[in-house]
């Protein structure tokens, strides 16, 4: 079971002419996602590979059922294009794109809690259920069915463990890559209140890092939790007030440091671990 998509679900790519976007896309056909349909202004009756293109969103849900989408547009257009897609009722909406604008991102996480969608990113990997469906260029060769979950804020983290957890003979629910802007549309803590919820997800692993104050709402909700969280936290030697990585990883105060937060997850009941080798250990067989 996915705590967001899974094979039924039917997906549109604004964007998709993109060379970015079209990569993933082939990569995601070829998994088995049901991309049903994609925009591109001024290329609506053409199709790429073998996918329907539409000048509008609200042209492509005149002629396919959507339950998701996908955003790979530049930034600068990232929120009128969520607004064309928000509009149109579609509630899961996972946005590739990197470098959003602060107040952009704002404007759609509200927007989002208001209507009650579900958005993945910006700047994230995207998501997968192994076996089902993926959406994005989350790493399906070390991904097989099983009942971890995985949330991570670093897409190359998220990879990483993956293959260290895949190489231990575990499998995943879903794998979600949040985000690594500094404002995401969900938290960490929105996504582990969707595991504790699920029935196939026995575990989760959470790959947290400095900068903002996410950990900490997901340090609240690890205190309600059933279900064992093991985090792993990047981050210990970065200077402060230097971005390390992506937008959403710098300290501005202390309470952003790895330090800090990793005493507030293990405060809630979290295991916290040094490195992502020593996770495997501390799983239950999945």
């Amino acid at each position: 079971m996915s705590i967001l998509v899974n094979r039924d679900t039917r997906v549109l790519v604004h964007g998709l002419t993109g060379r970015y976007a079209g990569l993933q896309a082939a990569m995601m056909k070829q998994y088995g996602t049901r991309l049903v349909a994609g925009v591109a202004p001024g290329r609506g009756g053409e199709t790429l590979l073998e996918i329907p293109l539409y000048d509008s969103v609200r042209e492509a849900l005149m002629n396919q059922a959507v339950d998701a989408a996908i955003i790979y547009v530049p930034a600068p257009l990232v929120l009128e294009t969520f607004y064309e897609i928000s509009e149109q009722g579609i509630g899961t909406i996972f946005i590739a794109t990197e470098g959003v604008p602060v107040h952009d991102t704002l404007k759609i996480r509200r927007l989002a809690e208001v209507n009650g969608l579900w958005v993945i990113g910006p700047n994230s990997l995207g998501i997968i259920t192994p076996s089902e469906t993926l959406l994005g260029s989350m790493d399906a060769t070390h991904c097989r069915p099983g009942s971890l979950g995985l949330i991570s804020r670093s897409g190359t983290l998220s990879i990483l463990v993956m293959s260290v957890l895949h190489k231990a003979g575990f499998g995943f629910s879903t794998a979600i890559s949040i985000g690594g802007d500094f404002i995401s549309g969900r938290s960490q803590a929105d996504y582990l209140k969707r595991f504790e919820r699920d029935p196939q997800t026995r575990q989760v692993v959470m790959l947290a890092e400095i900068g903002g104050s996410m950990e900490y709402q997901a340090a609240e909700q690890i205190r309600r939790m059933s279900k064992p969280v093991i985090c792993y936290l990047v981050g210990r030697q970065a200077p402060r007030g230097k971005t390390m990585g992506h937008s959403g990883a710098i300290i501005r105060e202390n309470r952003e440091t790895a330090a800090e937060k990793e005493k507030a997850l293990s405060a809630a009941g979290a295991t916290v671990v040094q490195t992502p080798w020593e996770i495997p250990a501390l799983l239950a067989p999945s």
